[in-house]
């Protein structure tokens, strides 16, 4: 399956320093070696690589995140000069679609209406829709980024052409439907919870409490009963992937289902890597040892790490693969499945429980909704 979602790295390093960051307080230094911006002809060279990948597949599309760091620390200036070079090396057939994922706090009204003119959109990363939700996203000094953060969610209220949605990560101590509550009255078009990146070795934060809870499980269930029952609302990414897989369609994103994985991340000095999770285990696990300059992005689909995960239920644990939610839970997020005394991602997620006590909740709420029709 070609790759096709390019994350492409154009700022190695972030004006925030969020407690729970896996790149900047993760075991993986490499951030540490690469140049703090993308250069000119890094961007050009990947550019033709991903233009020689459509034309090697036939490819109609493309997704380009322009990710970091914090993206927006180059200014909209290079944002706009690296769409311009991917476009104008794509074959007259093949379109791309932009995204920049930030934390907000450096946009301004120019800066969007520049960015929005230009097509791209913008995701937001957020913990939750007020101030107090948002304690562990703070800067190099310590400071809240929430009065800069919610003046950029007062300036993408209303613009569906260029607001994306939020993703957000959980926190457990907090009351998931003060968060969903509140996320929601920011009027994203989207939202999206995100499993703290964890594994067997680095085990995710937890209440205590005995053993066998789901606290992960029956935090998203809370959410999920609030916006099933909540009427219209923002689509949210992970209840709609576990719904759709349980109606037979093919899942969209690697936090479940089975399907191939389709993106790769290019970083700043043009190393070829897998996503950036992979960095919450170990020093070099999102490595290939490729670059854009010396590989094409097929050499990259035969990585071993990069076939593992397109090999479906194949490429699962023992575990897992006998599992009677494989077809939908997928064994979750692969850096979810890291045991260092293993030696590998042949396990089944750290959040295994926390992911079937989800789906199977979400299929006896749809289970019961389509009785009653």
């Amino acid at each position: 399956m070609p790759f096709r979602q390019f994350v492409l790295k154009v700022h190695s390093r972030c004006n925030l320093a969020c407690t729970y960051c896996y790149i900047y307080a993760g075991p993986d230094h490499s951030w540490r070696r690469r140049p703090q911006t993308v250069p000119a002809a890094t961007i050009r060279q990947t550019a033709l690589r991903i233009a020689e990948h459509a034309r090697t597949h036939r490819l109609r599309a493309v997704r380009i995140d322009l990710h970091g760091g914090e993206p927006l620390l180059t200014g909209p200036g290079p944002l706009l000069e690296q769409a311009a070079a991917i476009r104008a090396a794509l074959p007259a057939d093949c379109s791309a679609d932009f995204c920049v994922q930030t934390n907000g706090t450096l946009l301004t009204p120019q800066m969007i209406e520049v960015l929005g003119i230009a097509g791209f959109r913008l995701g937001l990363s957020l913990d939750g829709g007020i101030a107090g939700l948002n304690r562990r996203r703070i800067d190099h000094a310590g400071r809240p980024s929430w009065p800069a953060v919610s003046r950029a969610v007062g300036l993408l209220s209303g613009r569906p052409d260029i607001f994306a949605g939020i993703l957000c990560t959980i926190d457990i101590t907090t009351d998931p439907a003060e968060v969903y509550r509140s996320l929601r009255a920011l009027d994203p078009p989207m939202l999206d919870f995100l499993l703290p990146h964890a594994n067997w070795s680095s085990p995710p934060p937890a209440p205590l409490g005995p053993a066998g809870r789901t606290p992960y499980g029956d935090w998203l269930c809370t959410v999920f009963d609030l916006w099933w029952d909540g009427g219209p609302g923002p689509r949210v990414r992970v209840f709609t992937e576990i719904l759709g897989l349980l109606l037979g369609r093919p899942s969209s994103s690697e936090a479940v289902g089975l399907s191939p994985v389709v993106a790769l991340v290019v970083d700043t000095d043009g190393a070829i890597e897998q996503v950036d999770s992979l960095k919450s285990t170990y020093e070099g696990a999102a490595a290939t040892g490729l670059d854009v300059f010396h590989h094409t992005f097929d050499e990259a689909l035969a990585h071993p790490g990069m076939a593992v995960r397109q090999r479906g239920r194949d490429g699962l644990g023992a575990q897992c693969r006998n599992c009677t939610l494989v077809e939908v839970c997928g064994g979750g997020n692969y850096a979810h499945r890291y045991r260092a005394d293993t030696g590998g991602f042949a396990n089944p997620s750290v959040y295994c429980a926390d992911l079937e006590r989800l789906i199977r909740h979400i299929a006896d709420r749809l289970n019961a909704a389509v009785s009653l029709n």
